[in-house]
């Protein structure tokens, strides 16, 4: 026990101000000095307290894209909506203004008028549920969730989205 606070105290004034003169490792000729645990000297600037610039975008971009992203795939893989279902009004506001309105090509996906959201399975990738944009005369056609979320970063982010997408977005292999 006496040890342990021994250690302690030692290690306090070594935070303090460091080690007694004599003692000091740049008083001893020939000894190289090394900083302790990363901490700055004397004449660095400290870090303590300042944040890093791409830390608090990447907390905000998260802030402001999980939630729309914690939707949609709990759209795609829960059981609340059936193949061929179509998303309940909320739901559904929430898709248009905040990912399908980003699309690159949305008008184009949207064409005549919005008469809905559906999930359904994609016909060409047969295990994949995706969201599909129903036309008012009756065509539909998916669209990439993904690519919107790109967008919108891209667009909202311009100097973090890079960054960010390769973290956060990159498409997982099999």
């Amino acid at each position: 026990m006496a040890l342990a606070a021994a250690l302690a105290r030692a290690a306090t004034r070594l935070l303090r101000g460091g080690l007694p003169p004599a003692a000091s490792p740049a008083a001893v000729p020939g000894r190289i000095h090394r900083q302790l645990c990363g901490l700055p000297t004397a004449d660095e600037p400290s870090a303590a307290g300042e944040a890093d610039p791409w830390e608090e975008a990447e907390a905000e971009i998260l802030r402001d894209v999980e939630p729309v992203v914690e939707l949609v795939k709990d759209i795609l893989h829960s059981r609340r909506y059936g193949n061929g279902g179509f998303l309940g009004p909320n739901d559904e506001k929430v898709v248009v203004e905040k990912l399908l309105s980003h699309h690159p090509c949305a008008d184009e996906k949207i064409g005549c008028g919005l008469d809905g959201i559906m999930v359904d399975r994609h016909p060409e990738f047969r295990q994949s549920r995706c969201l599909f944009v129903v036309r008012t005369n009756g065509d539909w056609e998916d669209f990439s969730y993904r690519k919107c979320l790109r967008a919108y970063i891209e667009e909202k982010y311009p100097s973090h989205a890079d960054r960010f997408l390769q973290k956060h977005l990159v498409k997982k292999s099999s």
